[in-house]
């Protein structure tokens, strides 16, 4: 036990002390919102304003299609058509020319079908959407006109209303529909982080197993602790650091969270002589406080105690599996053939999970979180949603079994394969390891 505790000290400080360690882990949320932002500017970026002069034969149209800052409607003289039509390849400063035909005997299809747009560009899919939809709005209006309804007894027909929501599991607490998209955002980055994370920190158990059987350096190691010991303290060690980038992580979140939630829920909601812009920015810090309010909410006990427990479990089974396909094979490329086992379960799981969002509670979210190969990241996507206390204890239970399972398996196969040179290892010799 003590010679566990050494080599997991050592691989613990071996990877804390390097200063990529530091910064990554101090910048990683900075970068990640750094990478979001990048994100969201190239979609910016990407955006186009066009400008579309707009022929109307009916007048029906006029003060009816308005302009956006994404679209301008200028309309013109109905007589100017083919002009306009004929220098539109040489207008850089025009995008193309909306020609709304006449309206004959009060047939809307015909005009909708005999309708054009002239472009100069290709334009957006998105911008030609919203002609449609203006157009459509207008026609749609005109027709309710016919009908002798007026726009104000239509829109209280069509006036929508916000369903409450009381959850009675949960103190009867209002479940809002932006606390059930904060639920969602947090449970797929909990899920991603975990997915990641097992693969990644599993991946280089499997390497560091594998340099050191290929240096030779392993033969001076089990000379003074045994190969199990050897293996568990690499495993721990790994597992060590991850929890510790982990830790840094939740308390820097939770720490926004709550100076987002009491930084800005003091500010006055009406700002006189506010400007647009500003009004603007002061939308976007407010939403803000609602998702901090909406995350502080939440039972983060709950919530971190289950992703640690089930990060801890399922990254110590996976790496397991890692550290015994590193002693079983003697170069990267071998892995390839095994580390397929490991993914496969993980992949499911995580792809499985994106159907909680509509059903958290559902046959499958139940049994993805309760198979321990499917579990680590499956249980951690439904926690936001709220988990009975009996499924979590057991499917730790469940996957605390199968993980001490994969630990006796792996040892028995890293105990023959850290020694093994030259031989490139198959399924039949590896059962033969573990029978032995």
């Amino acid at each position: 036990m003590n010679h566990i505790f050494l080599i997991t000290k050592r691989e613990f400080l071996t990877q804390v002390k390097k200063k990529s360690f530091v910064i990554l882990t101090l910048l990683a949320p900075l970068l990640l919102i750094g990478f979001g932002s990048v994100i969201g500017l190239m979609f910016k970026a990407n955006e186009s304003h066009s400008i579309i002069e707009v022929v109307d034969k009916n007048g029906l149209f006029k003060n009816h299609l308005k302009s956006t800052d994404k679209l301008d409607y200028v309309f013109v003289p109905a007589a100017d058509e083919k002009a306009k039509v004929n220098t539109l390849k040489n207008n850089e400063s025009l995008d193309g020319i909306l020609i709304l035909p006449e309206l004959q005997n009060g047939n809307y299809e015909q005009l909708l079908n005999n309708t054009r747009l002239v472009i100069n560009n290709k334009i957006g899919f998105d911008t030609k959407q919203k002609i449609v939809s203006d157009i459509n709005e207008v026609i749609k209006k005109e027709k309710i006109k016919k009908l002798g309804i007026a726009e104000s007894q239509l829109d209280n027909l069509d006036k929508a209303f916000t369903l409450k929501t009381i959850n009675v599991s949960e103190n009867n607490k209002e479940d809002s529909d932006l606390a059930f998209g904060v639920k969602s955002v947090l449970s797929m980055l909990l899920m991603y982080v975990t997915f990641m994370f097992i693969i990644i920190y599993g991946v280089r158990v499997m390497r560091s197993v594998l340099e050191e059987k290929n240096n030779r350096v392993v033969e001076i190691i089990i000379s003074s602790v045994k190969p199990f010991e050897l293996m568990m303290g690499k495993i721990l060690g790994v597992t060590m650091v991850a929890l510790t980038q982990f830790v840094v992580w939740i308390t820097m979140s939770v720490v926004g969270a709550l100076v987002l939630n009491t930084g800005f829920s003091s500010i006055p909601k009406n700002i006189p002589g506010g400007s647009e812009t500003m009004m603007s920015k002061f939308d976007i810090l407010q939403m803000g406080t609602q998702i901090s309010h909406s995350l502080l909410e939440l039972n983060f006990p709950l919530i971190i105690f289950v992703f640690i427990v089930f990060f801890l479990l399922g990254y110590i089974f996976y790496s397991s599996i890692y550290a015994a396909i590193g002693s079983a094979v003697d170069n990267e490329t071998e892995t390839q053939q095994f580390t397929l086992f490991a993914i496969l379960p993980l992949m499911v799981g995580m792809y499985g999970s994106f159907t909680f969002m509509n059903n958290p509670d559902g046959p499958l979210g139940f049994w993805l979180s309760i198979i321990p190969f499917t579990s680590p990241v499956a249980m951690i996507a439904r926690i936001p949603y709220g988990v009975p206390a009996w499924q979590i204890a057991l499917s730790i239970v469940l996957l605390l079994g199968t993980t001490i399972f994969m630990i006796f398996l792996a040892g028995k196969i890293y105990r023959v394969g850290i020694l093994m040179y030259g031989n490139k290892a198959t399924l039949k010799e590896i059962w033969k390891w573990i029978k032995g």
